[in-house]
């Protein structure tokens, strides 16, 4: 619920109250005594969703930006009428939505100064940066805590529905900013880390599984922005703490921009790339579900004129974000089908080596299996398997050769094959 408090102007408190009985809501009205151009304060009690319809109302009757409207979050409203005033309002849809004026206010407290907005950025970048480099999911997800991504996009959704363009470009501008920060950041601290050797010289960070994880994104990716980003919206929309909602948005973008951060340090394409369009998917995506949802639940310009520059600006951008997503999936649709296909032939793979075994009257079994595919983003193939055999003793027959017959027959395709033999013994 909220307290509104609205300063008439003198010769307006008649239009006023008649306005507030029109819209038949319970007010109190005291005389304003400080010798300015306002003749009066009236405080109005009103359901959250009724905040809006109330003001448009107002702003008929002449109130509008010259003279002060404060909406304040009342905890309690002990009255009969009240009520009365909430089942009402119940009736109407978007029951939890606040006001457009309340909405403004909220993606606008969401932005932190740039002085501030770069530095967290930064500590985050460099977090995850450090948790990815230690496979550390707890310190990746410290990073996500701090990080002041979704005002930003929040912002820019903002900004397009209700034709504030101000709000728009720099909702834009920190985003397209935060990010190059953060990439660059990211691939600054792994550089250090990579020369003052405080990891093993020779280590080989696509074999991280944490770095690994953000290579090869898929459709499933797309769905996790997508979330994040009704989320996001939502939380806004009703007027509720986006705090943990931010850590979300910031799962889409900070680790994948640290990821592209340490492909650029190691001279790494391949980790760059995939990281790298993960990256742009998950921040069109969020954008594009939270220009969607603040659509979709009715808000609108304040001004009647700007209705259509309003609709026009908010397709117009929810198209190009649709196009480029759907430039970028071809990327995820590749390493989709790929992965597919590397499910599939390592299905075959085992069906083989098992078959080999059977085929060879030994009690050997397999322990585990490796498979070993091309390093390239796309289109990758199993270039050699490493299969370890448990065996009864050291006397066994060679099954390398064997193995790798059956292999290459199921997978039509040359492979270099390793068995490795460990002697089990059971009781």
């Amino acid at each position: 619920m909220r307290l509104v408090q609205i300063t008439i102007p003198t010769g307006k408190r008649e239009a006023v109250t008649r306005a507030l009985d029109d819209e038949d809501v319970d007010y109190i009205v005291t005389d304003e005594t400080s010798g300015r151009e306002y003749a009066a304060v009236a405080y109005v009690p009103l359901p959250t969703n009724a905040v809006e319809p109330v003001l448009d109302t107002l702003r008929t009757a002449g109130i509008d930006e010259s003279t002060y409207t404060v909406v304040l979050d009342a905890e309690t409203v002990v009255s009969d009428e009240f009520e009365e005033l909430e089942e009402r309002f119940a009736e109407e849809e978007n029951g939890d939505r606040i006001a457009r004026e309340e909405l403004v206010a909220a993606a606008k407290d969401l932005l932190l100064s740039t002085p501030a907005y770069l530095l967290m950025t930064v500590v985050s970048a460099v977090i995850a940066t450090a948790g990815l480099l230690l496979n550390s999911p707890a310190v990746i997800v410290g990073s996500m805590v701090i990080a002041p991504l979704i005002g930003p996009a929040m912002a820019a959704s903002v900004g397009t529905v209700v034709v504030d363009d101000e709000l728009f470009a720099r909702g834009v501008k920190l985003q397209a900013v935060g990010l190059v920060v953060a990439v660059a950041s990211a691939a600054a601290f792994a550089w250090l880390v990579k020369t003052v050797h405080l990891i093993p010289p020779f280590t080989d960070v696509t074999a991280i599984p944490q770095v690994r994880s953000r290579l090869y994104p898929d459709f499933l990716s797309l769905v996790v922005a997508l979330g994040a980003g009704i989320a996001g919206a939502v939380s806004l929309t009703a007027g509720i703490s986006s705090a943990i909602v931010g850590v979300m948005i910031a799962v889409a973008l900070i680790p994948p921009a640290a990821t592209v951060g340490i492909g650029l340090a190691w001279a790494k394409p391949v980790v760059s790339l995939g990281s790298g369009v993960l990256v742009l998917v998950n921040l069109l995506s969020i954008n594009l579900a939270a220009l969607v949802v603040l659509r979709y639940s009715g808000y609108r310009p304040t001004n009647w004129f700007q209705l259509e520059e309003a609709r026009g600006a908010t397709v117009r951008r929810i198209g190009i974000l649709v196009v480029a997503i759907v430039a970028l999936s071809v990327f995820l649709g590749g390493v989709t089908y790929d992965s597919f296909q590397g499910a599939t032939t390592e299905e075959r793979i085992q069906e083989a080596t098992n078959g080999a075994l059977d085929e060879s009257g030994t009690s050997a079994e397999v322990l585990s299996m490796e498979v070993n595919r091309s390093g390239g983003p796309l289109l990758r193939h199993p270039v050699g398997i490493t299969v370890t055999v448990g065996v009864d003793d050291h006397d066994h027959p060679a099954l390398a050769e064997r193995i790798d017959r059956r292999v290459e027959r199921a997978i039509d395709r040359e492979v270099r094959t390793q068995v490795r033999y460990v002697v089990t013994d059971s009781a």
